[in-house]
């Protein structure tokens, strides 16, 4: 009974705040979507009530055979793409139509939280929210895409436009190698004009994302010259890899701290006489004693830049660091894939401004960039490069996200259901 008088009370607010300036036509659409919530929300619980952590391969794929049903109903061609060559479940591509504009909307099927997690059931909070697992991040994205083509489609108006769907079964945890797991995401890339993402971007129904920072990992390997701690700072001993392992991380902060939009952080250090540490589960093993030099540091981190050459010129830096070590220390430091970053270009900035004129004209506000310290790396940044113009931050809003708080506007649906969908049409209407 209560979800029923949130569809009732939900119809109510997005018939009354879509009172606007669009023509008769975007009209149909926003009536088209408006009386779809119901089923949406429906959609929306079923989805959420899976569970489909990243490495759960069973959970993630019946939520894409779930939203594959949805768009093979709506007329798309779709194919389940298999994953074991990157050791994930796989993604779903779906596609419809042959002319005009060419137009690339990815989504996510997986999630943050496992199969053993406590928190995995959808949740009524109160008559303006709704909680659980992936709730914003980002399968409340995945209903507005699926949500807005069927609007269109009911409407006759996806003849002149031609759509590629990607939502992927490893967002949150990137299957190996890049080149196989990112494959099929970044061909549709390289076909599009345009590309649109729905993650949720910092939760703001005001904001959208024209960037995104890249996200590569690294890994630092000190040695030192293991020894009584009575010995330490001698010329035969020397300093050992703890204090070796310090003056580096020390110097990163130093002299890299200060550049705009890059962070660097170092997660995990593990140092003593001998240790271990395995990457697959980020988290390892030391042995030391106090009047023991260690022998032994290893640390594991990321860097988050906004643009190729930031990432370049911040690899040199870390390296010319690392290769000046203290007496009797060594150190080695390597990089490890990860995601592009994706830069504010003329292009999106366009595709912003269409899309905060969308929102104004039906009569939801102005809308604009994120600051790119609140986007996280997400799928659009293998697209970015490839397209023309690129915008994301179109999913469902909320806050929370990768915690038990998880939770969504749910005005926030409709809305942005209704913006993308007039998005796409319009893009429909004009040359890129």
């Amino acid at each position: 009974m209560k979800i029923k008088i949130i569809f009732v009370s939900l119809l109510l607010t997005v018939l009354s705040d879509s009172a606007s300036s669009i023509n008769d036509t975007e009209t149909k659409i926003v009536n088209r979507i408006n009386l779809q919530i119901p089923q949406s929300l429906k959609n929306l619980e079923e989805l959420v009530n899976i569970n489909s952590g990243t490495m759960n391969l069973k959970g993630v794929k019946k939520v894409g055979q779930h939203l594959k049903h949805q768009l093979d109903e709506i007329g798309f061609t779709t194919k389940w793409i298999e994953g074991s060559a990157f050791q994930r479940a796989g993604h779903l591509f779906a596609s419809h139509g042959n002319k005009g504009v060419k137009i690339l909307l990815i989504g996510h099927l997986d999630t943050v939280f496992t199969k053993e997690d406590s928190f995995q059931q959808f949740q009524v909070i109160d008559d303006n929210h709704i909680a659980g697992p992936g709730i914003t991040d980002m399968k409340g994205g995945n209903i507005i895409i699926v949500s807005a083509v069927r609007a269109l489609k009911q409407a006759g108006l996806l003849d002149n436009v031609s759509i590629r769907i990607i939502m992927t079964g490893d967002e949150e945890k990137s299957g190996r190698p890049l080149s196989e797991s990112k494959k099929v995401l970044i061909e549709a890339a390289q076909w599009a004009d345009v590309a649109l993402g729905f993650e949720d971007g910092d939760g703001d129904i005001k904001t959208a994302v024209i960037s995104r920072r890249g996200s590569v990992g690294w890994q630092l390997q000190v040695k030192g010259k293991a020894a009584h701690s009575s010995q330490v700072f001698s010329e035969n001993v020397g300093y050992g890899a703890i204090y070796e392992a310090a003056r580096i991380l020390n110097e990163f902060r130093v002299q890299l701290r200060r550049s705009e939009y890059l962070t660097f952080n170092p997660g995990v250090i593990l140092g003593g006489t001998t240790t271990s540490y395995n990457s697959d589960s980020s988290s390892g093993t030391a042995f030391g004693k106090g009047n023991v030099v260690s022998g032994s540091v290893k640390v594991s981190g990321d860097i988050r830049a906004l643009s190729v050459e930031q990432l370049s010129q911040t690899k040199k830096v870390m390296q010319l660091i690392v290769e000046k070590n203290l007496a009797h220390t060594s150190a080695e430091l390597t990089f490890t894939e990860g995601y592009p970053p994706m830069g504010p270009t003329k292009g999106n900035r366009q595709l912003l401004a269409m899309y905060s004129r969308i929102s104004q004209e039906l009569g939801f506000g102005k809308i604009v960039a994120v600051n790119p310290l609140k986007a996280g790396a997400a799928d659009i940044s293998f697209a970015a490069e490839h397209v023309k113009m690129s915008l994301d931050g179109l999913g469902l809003m909320g806050s929370g996200g990768h915690t038990k708080k998880e939770k969504a506007d749910i005005s926030s649906l409709s809305k942005n259901t209704q913006k993308a969908a007039l998005l796409i049409y319009r893009l429909s209407r004009q040359p890129i």
